[in-house]
This record gives C-alpha cells, structure tokens and sequence, in this order.
C-alpha cells in the first residue's frame, strides 16, 4: 500500500514544535499508513505554495483566533489544486511551550486526519465510478490507437501500391507517346506501289512479289518492307532507287530472253510404214 505524503502548515516556529510533540506519541505510520514528510512554519503565501505542492493531504494548522481563521481560510482558497486534499485544523488558543496539552493537539491532528479520511470515503464510489469510466476510454481508446495503427499500415500500403501503379502508368504512357510517334512518322514513309510505280513510270507495276525478290536480294530487310500493295522504306528516294533497280531488272529478263527451240516436225506416215516393213523382213528367220 502506498505512505500518503501529509505535510502540515503551521504560523511561527513555535507551533512546529506543538505540533512535534503531539506526533510523538502518534504511531501514524503503523495504524493509518501516514508520514507527515514536513510542518512548514510560514504565512507568506508563495513560500506556502512551493513548500505544499505535491502533497497527498495538507493540515493547515492555525490558531483558533480571528487572525489564525483568516490565514486558514486564505491558504485554503489559494493552496487548493496544489495538493490532494487540505484540511483545517486549529491549535487551542493561549497554548506555550511549557503547558501545552499535548493531548489536546493530539486530538485535533487525529481528528483533522479523520475527517480527511471519512472525506476521501465519501468520494470513494465516485472514484471508482471514475475509474471505471476512465479504464473503459482507455480501452476504446486503446481500440482507436489500433485501428488507427492499421489504418496507417492499409495506407502505407496503398500508398506504395499507387506509385507502383503510377509508375507502370507512366512507363506505359511514354511507350505508348514513342509508340504514336513512331507509327505517325512510319505513316509518312508508307506508300502505295501502283501510285509511286505510275509516277516513275509508264507501264503497270509488276507483282509486289517481284520487289519483295529484289528486296531480300539487295540486302535491304529492315530498311523496306513490301506488302498489302504497299511499301514501307526510311526515305522515298529510297523506294525509288528499289522500284528502278526492278524495272531495269525487269527490262533486261525481257530484252535477253531466249527464242524457245523449235518442235521437232512429225514424219509422214507412209514412210513410217515403209520403214517398219523393212524392219519386218529384216527380223523373219532366214531358211536353210
């Protein structure tokens, strides 16, 4: 069980050495669980507030008189708030050194700790009212403190999962820009081959097979691309030197193409016959 911590707040320095005598024969520690850590012999009012604050129970004890009643009741409204609780307690009037009634403080001291007591007690289900009220917002405050924890964690984590996905968006948006550009600069270099063929020359263009031919001949995979009638290349003059290239080739197959050999003629059938008899009578047996 934890000492409550009395202080007791006395007039002059005679009353400090009342007050000693009368705890003398007080066993506070033992039967009521008491230290009266300090008696504070003051009436100045700021060294009273420095001297109390901290205290579980402050007695102010003052005389009985006009003047002890007006400084109890000045450091009670003022001191309060200090310290846990305070109480009055008056030292008898005409009271000395030499004929003090010890018993008589006594009765006072334990009278004042008494009343502190019955006070506390009396608040005591309001405390614990307290108490409870106070575990209980603990608790859901205790709740919100984790929610809030796992509120932060979804957040962080959501956080993270939007730049990720911002990150890819962006990636996507800039290939999807180059791609764009790409195609829009492809889109400028693609032309239709009877429409650039006809512009260079005078006679239809050949089969597209012919200049995909010439294309993989010349080595220029990459550079032109034919198909679907048209043809695709890094630069028109590009095309051009390809279209010639095939028309010249095209030129020459037609100038240097060989006569075809002529049929052999069929041979008259009469002779067909003479000679087949001869051949007859040249296979009969000769006689003997």
């Amino acid at each position: 069980m934890a000492i409550v911590d009395v202080r007791i707040l006395v007039e002059g320095a005679s009353d400090v050495e009342v007050i000693s005598r009368a705890l003398q024969s007080l066993a506070l520690g033992s039967e009521y669980n008491i230290t009266i850590s300090s008696i504070i012999p003051t009436t100045n009012l700021e060294i009273a507030k420095s001297a109390v604050a901290g205290a579980d129970l402050l007695i102010i004890a003052t005389d009985a008189d006009r003047v002890g009643r007006d400084l109890a009741e000045k450091f009670f409204s003022e001191l309060e708030g200090l310290v846990g609780r305070i109480e009055r307690m008056k030292i008898p009037l005409g009271h000395d050194l030499e004929h003090v009634d010890v018993e008589l403080v006594k009765k006072e001291l334990k009278s004042a700790l008494i009343r502190a007591g019955l006070k506390s007690l009396q608040v005591l289900p309001e405390y614990m009212s307290l108490r409870t009220e106070l575990l209980d917002i603990k608790g859901k405050c205790d709740a919100v403190l984790q929610e809030k924890e796992n509120l932060e964690k979804q957040v962080q984590e959501l956080q993270e999962r939007y730049q990720s996905l911002y990150d890819d968006y962006y990636k996507l948006k800039n290939e999807n820009e180059n791609l764009n550009a790409l195609l829009r600069k492809k889109a400028e270099k693609v032309y239709p081959i009877g429409e650039v063929w006809s512009e260079m020359f005078d006679i239809p263009a050949p089969d597209e097979r012919y200049m995909a031919t010439a294309v993989d001949k010349l080595g220029l995979q990459g550079r032109i691309i034919v198909g679907q009638g048209y043809v695709y290349a890094e630069s028109r003059e590009l095309i051009e030197e390809l279209f010639r290239t095939v028309y010249l080739s095209l030129s020459l197959l037609e100038e240097y193409k060989p006569e075809p050999e002529p049929k052999p003629k069929p041979e008259p059938e009469h002779e067909a016959k003479e000679v087949n008899a001869e051949e007859a009578e040249a296979e009969k047996p000769k006689e003997a």
